[in-house]
């Protein structure tokens, strides 16, 4: 009996073991559950600490940066102001040096286009050698040699990007060594014609007799024929004179060299020049020629002052300048009757020029 009963108590005790023992696997895999969640939560808000520190963190580089900066401007403070000094000192001299330059060089009897081309170069030269000097200074690694080496390489480039720059700047050196017009001199370039006001280093300065300034680049006026037209202190003028044709041509002649020489803006110890040129159309033309003053307002007075001396000199002497005028030919003999007002008509004839 008691083995009976050991049976039927045995399996109800396993199966409440089993029951117990499910029961605290579970709260096991409850508890993991439980401790992951809370690793999870640390894990987030580890996160959210990391993310709000970013911004503070990324200030205080900024600021360090900042202060880095200040530092270093703070450090290189004497020398920055050492290097505006030399710059300052380098503006000065080169003022003086422009004051004194063309006073000294025209002790040595050069033309004014040298005398200018000499003080540029001077003035170049010490604003060249105060920058050099500003940069070692300021800069304590850098040596004239690496500037001058760091100018050699980035020649090209420099000549590529400022071409026109440089090829005036060079024409206008060129101008000032070699032409041979000065300020002041009457110039004729293309269409343009009127006084040199001065060669700058990219452009020339001429005022026209109109008044208007041109201002024409250097490497126009290097590149294109020009007339100097005060090159000498006279210049010769031309004009045309029509005689008619039953004149006496070396009557007309001698009347006209007479007026001539009369003027007094010819130059009489140049000689005058009257010469027969053409048979044109309705006159004998002659070729007035004198010599007068170079520059444009002498040529016209003077041939204002001739044309009206040559005009009252040929009427004087009864000598028709002839208006063009044009011959009829009649192949018959022209027939004339008169009309009921008293005038006379040619009839039944036909003309040819």
């Amino acid at each position: 009996m008691q083995f009976l009963l050991g049976q039927a108590v045995g399996p109800d005790v396993n199966a409440a073991g089993d029951g117990l023992g499910d029961a605290a696997a579970g709260d096991a895999v409850a508890g993991d559950a439980v401790a992951g969640d809370a690793v999870a939560g640390d894990a987030v808000a580890g996160d959210a600490v990391a993310t709000a520190a970013e911004p503070v963190a990324s200030i205080d580089a900024a600021i360090d940066t900042v202060l880095a900066i200040w530092r270093d401007f703070l450090e290189h403070l004497p020398l920055l102001t050492v290097g505006v000094v030399v710059l300052i000192g380098t503006w000065l001299a080169s003022a003086v040096l422009s004051r004194v330059a063309v006073p000294v060089l025209r002790k040595f009897r050069l033309r004014a286009s040298l005398r200018q081309l000499f003080a540029r170069f001077l003035y170049l030269g010490v604003w060249i050698a105060g920058l050099l000097i500003a940069a070692v200074v300021v800069f304590p690694g850098v040596t004239p040699g690496r500037v001058l080496a760091t100018l050699g390489l980035g020649s090209i480039a420099i000549g590529l990007a400022f071409k026109d720059i440089f090829e005036n700047f060079f024409a206008g050196i060129l101008i000032l060594w070699r032409f041979p017009f000065e300020n002041g001199d009457f110039i004729a370039c293309g269409d343009i014609v009127g006084s040199v006001e001065g060669v700058t280093v990219r452009n020339t300065l001429i005022r026209k007799t109109s008044g208007e300034l041109v201002v024409v680049p250097n490497a126009t006026i290097f590149k294109s024929a020009v007339d100097v037209l005060t090159n000498l202190d006279r210049r010769r003028v031309t004009v045309g004179c029509g005689v008619s044709y039953d004149t006496d041509v070396d009557q007309a002649r001698e009347v006209i060299e007479r007026a001539v020489r009369s003027c007094d803006t010819v130059d009489r110890e140049r000689p005058v020049q009257i010469f027969a040129r053409e048979f044109a159309s309705s006159s004998i033309d002659f070729e007035v020629t004198w010599w007068t003053g170079a520059r444009p307002l002498d040529v016209r007075k003077s041939r204002d002052e001739v044309v009206s001396a040559v005009k009252r000199a040929l009427d004087d002497a009864n000598i028709e300048i002839p208006f063009p005028y044009r011959t009829l030919t009649f192949k018959e003999p022209l027939t004339t009757v008169t009309n009921g007002a008293g005038r006379k008509e040619a009839v039944g004839a036909s003309t040819d020029d």
